[in-house]
């Protein structure tokens, strides 16, 4: 009965901003997982290439770079083209490409508040829509086609910085995971988002360049590792996740529920 539950044999991926931090963690654990073949995205050529080329060598299946920047329609239609022409069928989505911007209230840009919302909430929207066809494909209802969503604690919770399009950013994503979960499903598409806490990467670089102090505000007294990120990942893209649906799964060692506010110093 519970054979392979967590089994991504034979699956294709593709995942957003997959060449560094959270998206190369969940690539890498796809790929440890099984999946035949997950397609990375980023916008820097060199960095996406060489994480590809990384992942493929240690991991039974192909791990395969497309240098797009998916934060306009046009690479958007792009990227969704690339797959098509390579992929009649895609099993798994994982929107994770991501931007943020800290400034004073005062003196916020829009120019920085457009290019967060646009690419943590415009972006999976479209991306996913212009993807639905070969998700479709892929789905049945014994095997649903998945798609999930970085989003962050951020949109759970009120960090101190001001990070305001962010926050509004990844709470909107949250949402609209539900939305789309609703209609989704009805392809045998499950939608489902996940919301990091703090985990080493260049977005997140007190996380990263910090550790031990940051792992001081954290309730479990630790950043998360790569396995945490990817164990996620895995639960939701596999059978053992079919039944998760709009769902938004924190993990973040307790720090969105430990709810400091608007106190003391931030979690990013």
């Amino acid at each position: 009965m519970f054979h392979n539950l967590f089994s991504l044999e034979g699956r294709v991926a593709l995942v957003t901003g997959g060449s560094r931090g959270i998206g190369k963690m969940i690539a890498s654990g796809f790929l440890a997982y099984g999946a035949s073949r997950v397609y990375i995205t980023a916008r820097k050529a060199a960095a996406c290439e060489a994480t590809a080329a990384e992942l493929t060598a240690q991991h039974s299946g192909d791990c395969i770079a497309l240098p797009i920047d998916i934060s306009t329609m046009t690479g958007i239609d792009m990227l969704a083209g690339e797959i098509k022409k390579r992929e009649p069928k895609l099993d798994i989505l994982v929107n994770n490409a991501g931007a943020a911007w800290a400034a004073d209230f005062d003196e916020f840009p829009e120019a920085g508040w457009d290019k967060v919302m646009d690419l943590n909430v415009k972006t999976p929207f479209f991306l996913t829509k212009a993807l639905h066809g070969p998700l479709r494909a892929a789905a049945t209802a014994e095997r649903p086609g998945k798609v999930i969503n970085i989003a962050s604690i951020d949109g759970i919770f009120v960090n101190p910085l001001e990070t305001y399009p962010y926050a509004a950013s990844k709470a909107g994503l949250i949402h609209l995971t539900r939305r789309m979960a609703v209609r989704l499903i009805k392809d045998h598409i499950v939608v489902t988002a996940i919301a990091p806490g703090p985990f080493a990467s260049d977005m997140n670089k007190a996380a990263r360049d910090e550790a031990e102090a940051v792992a001081g505000r954290v309730p479990a007294g630790r950043i998360g590792t790569d396995e945490d990120m990817a164990g996620t990942a895995i639960y939701l893209a596999s059978r053992a996740g079919d039944y998760v649906v709009g769902t938004t799964i924190a993990v973040d060692g307790g720090v969105a529920y430990a709810n400091p506010g608007i106190k003391g110093d931030g979690w990013a």
